[in-house]
């Protein structure tokens, strides 16, 4: 089959497979997405949010189908012709799991330890294929363990990067600068992706991030100057802005209006990685190797 009737065929199976992630994530147990000290017993125990098909199914399906068929339209040999069947294998594995990693810590707050875990699992069968196959990112007369080191350092990299980060928060300023689950997702990015892919994975979750940051920054200070001009008009401002602040006090962490989860952002990077890493491969590998980075 030729690469259009390649690509339809991926756009059909990535948005019927995307829709039915909302049923699979309906079925989560409900202490993955949930806090690690939840306690359903609890007086303010609430249940964990759930997909539904519109908007969260009609996302995923469109999401998913983009992916698919990105990958067969960017193919340059990586994946239908090439020697390394695995690559497409991880993109049909690993994209669903992103999706749901994104509708969870978007929904929840939470990222599951068992997602982080399947990315993993799915690195790690990207760095056997590429120990045992040739990576077209290492010199075909590297060792064997070259990938295996190069996936290795990367988890371990993206695992301490926002490690640091959360440290250095808190240490400084006194308040959590990364979560736990971040940091187990971005190691196992790391895993997935390799080195060169760590890279890709931290500018496109950047990038991403800072397009949906600036508006809500933007309606953060909208709301703010709301709020305050309320105040300022009330017969008793001290009472106001106290039942402004019990207001603000009850809402749930996962309802927080200027929460931004980064961990979606991490793993659309990851994502994006995989599915074009054709395109990455064309673009970046001389300019790596320019640089004297050559894993």
């Amino acid at each position: 089959m030729d690469k259009i009737t390649w690509a339809l065929i991926a756009i059909v199976a990535g948005a019927l497979l995307g829709a039915g992630l909302t049923y699979v994530f309906k079925k989560l147990p409900e202490k993955w997405l949930q806090d690690y000290d939840y306690d359903p017993k609890a007086p303010d125990f609430r249940l964990s949010k759930r997909m539904k098909f519109i908007p969260h199914g009609l996302i995923s399906a469109a999401l998913l189908a983009i992916a698919y068929s990105a990958a067969i339209i960017c193919d340059n040999g990586f994946f239908l012709d090439g020697s390394n069947p695995y690559r497409l294998i991880a993109v049909l594995l690993a994209w669903p799991v992103i999706i749901m990693v994104a509708m969870s810590d978007r929904l929840n707050r939470i990222i599951p330890d068992e997602f982080s875990i399947a990315l993993c699992v799915i690195g790690i069968g990207s760095t056997i294929a590429d120990c045992l196959v040739k990576s077209p990112w290492h010199s075909p007369y590297a060792a064997w363990y070259v990938p295996l080191l190069n996936h290795v350092i990367a988890g371990v990299v993206g695992f301490g990067v926002l490690w640091l980060i959360g440290f250095l928060s808190e240490t400084f300023l006194g308040k959590e600068g990364m979560g736990m689950g971040d940091m187990k997702l971005l190691g196992a990015c790391g895993m997935l992706c390799g080195c060169y892919g760590l890279v890709v994975t931290l500018y496109v979750g950047i990038i991403l991030g800072g397009l949906f940051a600036i508006p809500l920054f933007i309606r953060k200070r909208v709301r703010i100057a709301r709020e305050n001009k309320m105040i300022r008009e009330s017969s008793d401002p001290v009472a106001a802005r106290r039942e402004l602040a019990k207001k603000k006090a009850n809402i749930h962490f996962a309802d927080d209006p200027d929460y931004l989860a980064f961990g979606p952002f991490l793993a659309l990077g990851a994502g994006v990685f995989i599915a074009l890493e054709p395109v990455w491969h064309a673009q970046l590998f001389g300019v790596f190797a320019a640089m004297g980075v050559y894993f």
